[in-house]
């Protein structure tokens, strides 16, 4: 149900230059999606009636993340003006003229701050009805963060960044995690009155609350004990950090819904990856996207699943798998590499050193070991010879092969697309296929064998290997 006394602003708009990196901050990754990606998932659980998110730096890029996320989102562009304090004063003239509730702001790099925390802080803030509260929390190396100043009675008093901080000012642990409710007509009575009289040259969205302090209003500060919740990303250090926490509560989420992890440490699930209860997961796999696992199936050790589908009772074992179907039953691995187009069904087998792509492999045929499948499809009960390559490209154009079911072919065949091989058809080994084979037929194409006596004797005199000839006689 939407909180209609609800308004949320996401501030966006940071240029992130300690990632050192070409993509914003904000569109790293983290459990497979980008970090803001997490707190507007976050703004999304609140059910707010309106939603503002503040942007500036590559503003197209994440414009592009945030209309797919949360398409209800208002875009405001930040002015030349810099500081919180002017992002949230813009944010809070795009919300409707009348709107008098609760505006909640939250920073886009605070991912692992979950809506439950969020609805607590705003719940104890409408009980207080304060003008505004902040969400707090201690940390035993509290540099570069902000503090919160408390009067002797517990109260807060002002919040300091921490480059406008004395000494005494800076021993403080407590420091504000830069998450924010404030009453509306409060905020907006507030906002004007912020100056860029500071070491930063900025607007603070902190300095309104010592201007509502001098004004008498209720302001409050709410700890949190778990710090790693609020813990912002500025570079990569921190963006890794995030990652293991998040992975964490991720594997053990599924652990406690019936998925058997035996390494939690070596083991990555993103954040969008679907498991079904008796999953067994081994050591040093990583799912990653939208891939699915249902029951019973059982993926690695050393297994890579991106965008993947498992069937039940699948066993996968180190194997790298983009973009692929694996039937029920089925068995993959190891060192088995399927690219994207892989639909192997039910009862299939795809072997040791084999790789495929686009290619349908039916219900209960093999491809055993040491082949390469491209751009083809293949019946059902048929097995692929060891080393066979099926030579779909040209130079110029990408060529179908069709196998049927119950094929038997030999050892190291080459198919030379498009080529139609029939059902029940065998083919010899060491064959080169260029022409479509009937149904029951075999197809052979092995020049008849030439042994040339005495050749090494002759060409390769003082050799060992013509020692042991010679010794052979």
């Amino acid at each position: 149900m939407t909180d209609a006394q609800l308004a949320i602003v996401v501030l966006a708009a940071g240029q992130g230059t300690r990632m050192k990196s070409s993509t914003p901050k904000l569109l790293h990754k983290l459990g497979g999606v980008s970090v803001v990606s997490h707190v507007l998932a976050t703004a999304r659980e609140l059910n707010a009636a309106h939603v503002v998110s503040v942007v500036r730096h590559e503003r197209d890029r994440l414009v592009e993340v945030i209309e797919v996320d949360l398409p209800e989102s208002i875009i405001v562009d930040q002015d030349e003006v810099p500081g919180t304090g002017r992002a949230v004063e813009l944010a809070v003239a795009a919300l409707p003229a009348g709107f008098a509730g609760d505006v909640l702001v939250v920073n886009g790099d605070v991912p692992l701050l979950d809506a439950e925390t969020l609805q607590g802080l705003i719940n104890q803030h409408r009980d207080a009805q304060a003008a505004a509260t902040v969400l707090s929390t201690i940390l035993d190396d509290a540099t570069g963060y902000g503090r919160v100043i408390r009067s002797a009675d517990g109260n807060l008093e002002k919040l300091v960044e921490h480059k406008d901080a004395n000494q005494d000012e800076l021993a403080i642990k407590e420091i504000n995690a830069g998450i924010y409710v404030f009453s509306a007509p409060e905020l907006r009575a507030q906002l004007s009155n912020l100056t860029l009289d500071n070491a930063q040259g900025e607007k603070y969205i902190t300095d309104v609350i010592g201007l509502l302090r001098q004004a008498g209003a209720t302001v409050a500060a709410v700890e949190i004990l778990d710090s790693w919740k609020v813990e912002g990303i500025n570079d990569r250090a921190q963006l890794s950090r995030a990652a293991g926490l998040l992975n964490g509560l991720i594997v053990r989420g599924w652990q406690l819904a019936g998925v058997t992890i035996t390494d939690p440490a070596s083991t990555w699930i993103d954040i969008q990856v679907q498991l079904a209860p008796d999953v067994e997961i081994k050591p040093g796999t990583q799912l990653l996207g939208a891939t699915v696992v249902e029951t019973g199936a059982v993926i690695g050790p050393d297994t890579t699943l991106l965008d993947t589908e498992v069937g039940e009772g699948a066993v996968i074992k180190r194997t790298d798998a983009t973009l692929s179907v694996i039937g029920a039953g089925a068995s993959v691995g190891p060192f088995s590499y399927l690219r994207p187009g892989t639909y192997l069904e039910a009862s299939g087998k795809i072997g040791t050193f084999v790789e495929t792509k686009n290619a349908r492999i039916g219900k209960g045929s093999k491809v055993p070991h040491l082949s390469y499948v491209g751009d083809a499809t293949i019946g059902e009960g048929s097995n692929i010879g060891a080393g066979t390559i099926f030579a779909n490209y040209d130079g110029v154009t990408k060529s179908h092969t069709t196998v049927g079911s119950h094929v038997r072919t030999g050892s190291h065949n080459t198919f030379v697309a498009p080529i139609s091989i029939g059902d029940g058809a065998y083919s010899g080994a060491g064959a080169v296929i260029r022409k479509d084979v009937p149904a029951g037929a075999l197809a052979i194409n092995v020049a008849p064998q030439r042994n040339m006596d005495g050749w090494v004797q002759a060409n390769r005199p003082g050799t060992a290997a013509a020692k042991a000839a010679d010794e052979a006689k």
